[in-house]
C-alpha cells in the first residue's frame, strides 16, 4: 500500500531577526509556550529553532509538543518530547538554525498544538520577532512548566515575542504547499492570521500561511546600532534565507518597502536616520526586482502587494508620497512578477487616495486597523487559497 504522507511542508513559520534590546533581555529558569494552528493533516512533525541574530549559543534544557486548547493549556497525555540527535537538551549555535528529530504525531487540519521549551540557565533572548493577530499569542512562565496542563496564572504572562521558534513542518500529502507572506510590521500584524483563517474556512486544506515579517525592516537598509537593530535586517540578507528555509513553499506575497520611504528624516532630526538613506524610485524598484529574481531562482511564484497609504503619519511629505506612488505604479504594471495584489486600493479612501478609508486606520495613519487587516486578507486571490500548478492572481 502506497504511503499517503510523503512530503514535508511548513505549516507554520516565523522570521528570525532581533528582538528589541532591553536590560532584561536575559532570562533564566524560563518556559516559553507557543500555541500554533496546524493547516494540514499529516502523521509526522519536526520543529526548527533559529539563533540567526544571537551573539551567544542558546541552550534549551528541554522542549516538547502537545495538543493545545489554543491558549496556554495542553493535554498532558499527548506530550511528545522533542529531541535533537536523540538528546533532550540541545544547543542552538550562534547564527544557525537547527531542526528536531522527526516525531510521530497525528495532525489534523485546524488542530492546535503547543511548542513548549525550557531554559534552566541564562539565555540571551535576542533572536526572535514580535507578531500579532488572532492566531499569534504566546506565553512565558517562571520555572519549568513545559508539562503543566495549564500555566500557573501567578507566574505566567502573555507575550507576542516569539523567540527562536521559526518552523513547524508536517509530513503531509504531496498536493500540499506553503504560501509565504513576507514583509514588515504590517505583515507582522494581523492580516496573515486572517488569511490563514480564511484558508481554513474556504480552502481545501492544501495551502498553509507562513509569515516571514520583521517590524521596521527595509528593503535596502538596516540599522546596525542597538537603538534600532530590532527594526530588522535588510532585504538582501532576509529574503533569500527566509524563502529558502521554507519547506514545501510554492509562492510568496511581498508587502515591503514603506519603511524605506518613511524612515530617513535627516541627522538634524534623528542622528540614526540620514536623509541619504532615502531611496530613488529606481533603487527601491531594483530592490524589489532582486526579490523577484531570487524567488524565481527558487522556483517560487511571487506576487507583489502595493504599498499602503500613510497620509498623517509623522514623517509624511509630498516627496515621500510621490515615491510611494512611483513604486505602486511599477508594481501594477511590471511583468517581472507573477502578479500583484492591490492592497493600497483595497484600504484607501476613495475621495482621498493618500489616506486610509474610514475605519481602516489603526490611529497612527501608517498601520491598518483590524478591519483593514481582514480586508487585506480578503484581497488575496481565491486561486491562491488552493495549491494548483497554474495558480494565478487578479489585477
Amino acid at each position: 500500500m502506497q504511503e499517503k504522507y510523503t512530503k514535508w511542508v511548513c505549516t507554520w513559520g516565523n522570521a528570525s531577526s532581533i528582538t528589541e534590546r532591553m536590560p532584561e533581555n536575559y532570562g533564566k529558569k524560563l518556559t516559553l509556550r507557543y500555541p500554533l494552528t496546524m493547516m494540514f493533516t499529516g502523521n509526522k512533525l519536526r520543529v526548527s529553532f533559529d539563533n540567526f541574530c544571537g551573539t551567544s549559543p542558546v541552550v534549551v534544557s528541554c522542549a516538547n509538543v502537545a495538543v493545545s486548547n489554543g491558549q496556554d493549556g495542553i493535554e498532558p497525555d499527548t506530550i511528545v518530547q522533542l529531541t535533537f540527535g536523540g538528546k533532550k537538551e540541545f544547543t542552538i549555535p550562534v547564527g544557525q538554525k537547527i531542526t528536531s528529530d522527526e516525531v510521530n504525531m497525528e495532525i489534523h487540519k485546524e488542530m492546535c498544538v503547543a511548542i513548549s521549551m525550557y531554559f534552566d540557565d541564562f539565555v540571551e533572548l535576542r533572536s526572535g520577532v514580535s507578531i500579532h493577530g488572532p492566531l499569534s499569542n504566546g506565553y512565558f512562565a517562571v520555572g519549568n512548566q513545559t508539562e503543566y496542563e495549564t500555566l500557573d496564572i501567578n507566574t505566567s504572562k502573555v507575550t507576542n515575542n516569539f523567540y527562536f521558534l521559526t518552523d513547524v513542518d508536517i509530513l503531509t500529502e504531496e498536493k500540499n504547499a506553503a504560501l509565504i507572506c513576507y514583509g514588515d510590521s504590517i505583515t507582522a500584524k494581523a492580516w496573515p492570521d486572517y488569511l490563514a483563517k480564511r484558508i481554513l474556512a474556504i480552502g481545501d486544506g492544501s495551502v498553509s500561511v507562513v509569515r516571514r515579517a520583521v517590524g521596521g525592516s527595509r528593503v535596502l537598509r538596516q540599522y546596525d546600532c542597538i537603538a534600532y537593530d530590532s527594526y530588522g535586517l535588510k532585504g538582501s540578507t532576509r529574503f533569500p534565507r527566509e524563502i529558502n528555509d521554507t519547506a514545501g513553499a510554492y509562492a510568496v506575497i511581498v508587502q515591503h518597502g514603506i519603511n524605506d520611504i518613511i524612515h530617513p528624516v535627516g541627522l538634524d532630526v534623528n542622528r540614526y536616520r540620514p536623509l541619504t538613506d532615502l531611496p530613488t524610485p529606481d533603487s527601491l524598484i531594483n530592490g524589489l526586482k532582486s526579490y523577484i529574481k531570487t524567488a524565481h531562482e527558487k522556483n517560487l511564484k511571487i506576487f507583489l502587494g502595493t504599498l499602503l497609504p500613510f497620509e498623517g503619519w509623522r514623517t509624511y511629505a509630498p516627496f515621500r508620497e510621490d515615491l510611494r506612488q512611483s513604486i505602486n505604479d511599477w508594481i501594477r504594471t511590471t511583468n517581472d512578477a507573477d502578479g500583484f495584489i492591490d492592497f493600497d486600493k483595497a484600504v484607501r479612501n476613495s475621495s482621498n487616495p493618500y489616506a486610509f478609508a474610514k475605519g481602516f486606520d489603526s490611529g497612527d495613519h501608517l498601520h491598518p486597523s483590524l478591519s483593514a487587516h481582514k480586508k487585506i486578507a480578503d484581497e488575496v486571490p481565491k486561486a491562491l487559497l488552493t495549491h494548483k500548478a497554474d495558480n494565478g492572481t487578479q489585477d
